[in-house]
């Protein structure tokens, strides 16, 4: 695999989570971390290559470190989809085999094809044939009543053989019957051991841990007992201040870009007034930004005035303003 931004930024990524990690989340993500790798909603090779929704890949430059997620299982079309990402200048490509819905088992892609590792080794051989940037895996530990003891390093085997060298694990089974694509990311217990034993059975393989990880003095557990890199989904999207603010710091021990949410949102009124002057809607990217303020003064304020305002018809920049005065000025109690 070529060595590029993605596969150091793989220290510390940002889940892909459909509808959350779009390219507004991304611009607010990067803004508080430099270093951080990015990943998209997962976007179906299907809807790329048959469907030619190409607008899909759109992203600004300013988001690199940042990596494609796709969805499918056919070996040619991802190959496909795999070019039309790297053209677009993606840093990694990578091949979900972890989400469980019901819209991706239909498809036969995402966690079912937990059930079927050899086609996922001729999926990614063909998209490493295609590209010349990374391809990646993130999947989970196995589904339904496969035993992941049995499973994973079975699934990891055949990656590494098929010439995949960075794989990201969500430490849970996917139960593709019975539960929710929400319970499915709570219900099923988290088995960190395991995949900390997949680290030592494989150190040709750069392994990311994800799944259940809130905060980054647990990502700094997981990096201290040898992971490669930790991934985190829900606390970044949900607290992204206290995740991202200080990752470039503590994970890197670089600089961070800002010293308080404050900074983030005064930098991203320009990008915030860029997309309304494109016709843009003000609560596609508010929407984001509702819990910068997570756990200070003020976050249920800005919550609600930025909710509520950005939802107004022709809602415009100063609604943001507005949103952070209050909490610039308090005094507010804390949540």
């Amino acid at each position: 695999m070529p060595f590029n931004a993605a596969t150091k930024a793989a220290r510390f990524s940002v889940a892909p989570m459909m509808d959350w990690t779009d390219r507004h989340c991304r611009y607010l993500h990067r803004l508080m971390s430099r270093q951080a790798l990015l990943y998209t909603e997962m976007v179906t090779a299907p809807a790329l290559v048959r469907g030619g929704a190409v607008h899909l890949l759109r992203f600004d430059p300013a988001e690199h470190p940042v990596a494609l997620q796709l969805g499918g299982s056919d070996p040619a079309e991802l190959a496909d989809a795999a070019r039309l990402g790297a053209k677009e200048g993606y840093d990694e490509i990578n091949l979900n085999v972890g989400c469980p819905s019901d819209r991706v088992q239909s498809g036969t892609f995402g966690a079912i094809l937990m059930k079927t590792p050899d086609l996922v080794a001729s999926c990614v051989r063909a998209m490493l044939d295609a590209v010349d940037v990374p391809v990646t895996v993130k999947c989970r530990i196995g589904v339904d009543d496969q035993d992941p003891e049995v499973v994973l390093p079975d699934f990891l085997a055949r990656m590494r053989d098929a010439g995949v060298t960075r794989v990201a694990i969500h430490a849970r089974k996917a139960w593709l019957q019975g539960l929710s694509p929400k319970e499915n990311r709570d219900i099923p217990p988290l088995d960190y051991p395991l995949v900390h034993r997949m680290v030592e059975a494989f150190p040709e393989l750069s392994i990311s841990i994800n799944g259940g990880i809130g905060s980054l003095d647990e990502a700094e557990q997981h990096l201290a007992a040898g992971v490669e890199g930790v991934m985190i989904g829900r606390a970044a999207y949900q607290k992204p201040w206290a995740i991202l603010g200080e990752a470039d710091r503590r994970i890197w021990d670089e600089e961070p870009p800002f010293a308080d949410p404050q900074e983030v949102v005064q930098a991203m009124l320009p990008y915030i007034q860029r997309h309304l002057d494109e016709g843009g809607r003000l609560h596609a990217v508010t929407r984001h930004m509702l819990g910068l303020f997570a756990g200070r003064p003020g976050a249920r304020a800005w919550r609600r005035d930025l909710s509520e305002g950005s939802h107004i018809a022709d809602a415009g920049i100063d609604v943001v303003a507005a949103a952070l005065e209050r909490v610039a000025n308090g005094p507010l109690a804390a949540e």
